[in-house]
């Protein structure tokens, strides 16, 4: 198994304040290098790992299920723990999945979470086939680099797999079903234009999460990997200072 050039895990040692950034589906750690980047240069501990079945070739993630990314997460989450009393948890896309369901699990442990144009269901046409198509079908055509800023690369596949796309539903599922007990502070973005994950998503999250601090931020020039777009120094400006806001009210 090659890994893409640029879709390499990248982690950052800092101090005692750790944050945890979580790619999309079918994306790479590409999508949130940079933005991790920016966070370390605040002294605090980094981890971007590369869920598994990413950034390498789209019949991997085919073999792979929500279980397996969200156990890369927890792990990653673990190695955070060994040095840090804090812990922020930051996700695009299914990353911002993948961030909830760790919020309702870990609960108050977890300080605070950074959503960007994260997904709990999906509006299209053909997702009430999923169930029966991808057990016939290994994919459909992709649609990645949703970015409005040019010369910018996720290294995402330019397809869907479908096994790991019904896998996805299911995470869906149990972020729903569970939805409530996200308590922690929610520091949400959602893009104005974005062409893969529906406005409908971020309506629902912020409706139904517990979190009582709660900000809701409209990206008005990024598409959907808002983390690589125009927006960018925005989404790392507003979640250091999240961040240190947080910190500062545990003093």
């Amino acid at each position: 198994m090659s890994i893409r050039a640029g879709a390499q895990p990248w982690a950052a040692q800092g101090d005692s304040t750790g944050i945890l950034l979580i790619h999309g589906f079918t994306g790479s750690p590409a999508s949130m290098t940079p933005w991790g980047k920016r966070l370390s240069e605040q002294g605090w501990s980094v981890q971007v790992p590369r869920l598994p079945g990413h950034g390498t070739r789209w019949q991997d993630m085919n073999i792979t299920r929500w279980q397996d990314w969200y156990a890369e997460a927890e792990r990653s989450l673990a190695e955070l723990r060994k040095t840090c009393t804090s812990v922020f948890v930051m996700g695009l896309s299914m990353g911002g999945s993948l961030t909830l369901r760790i919020a309702e699990q870990h609960g108050s442990s977890i300080e605070g979470i950074v959503l960007v144009n994260a997904a709990v269901h999906s509006e299209r046409p053909d997702r009430h086939l999923l169930p029966v198509l991808h057990r016939f079908i290994p994919a459909f055509p992709g649609i990645s680099n949703d970015i409005n800023k040019p010369g910018q690369d996720e290294i995402a596949y330019d397809k869907i797999p479908l096994r790991a796309a019904h896998s996805l539903s299911d995470l869906w599922k149990h972020v729903k079903n569970d939805i409530s007990s996200v308590t922690s502070p929610m520091l949400l973005f959602q893009s104005k234009v974005d062409h893969i994950v529906e406005a409908s998503n971020a309506e629902w999250i912020w409706n139904n999460v517990s979190s009582t601090d709660k900000e809701r931020v409209l990206l008005q020039n990024s598409f959907h990997v808002a983390t690589l777009d125009h927006d960018a120094p925005l989404i790392e400006d507003m979640s250091i200072d999240f961040v240190q806001r947080l910190i500062r009210s545990q003093a």
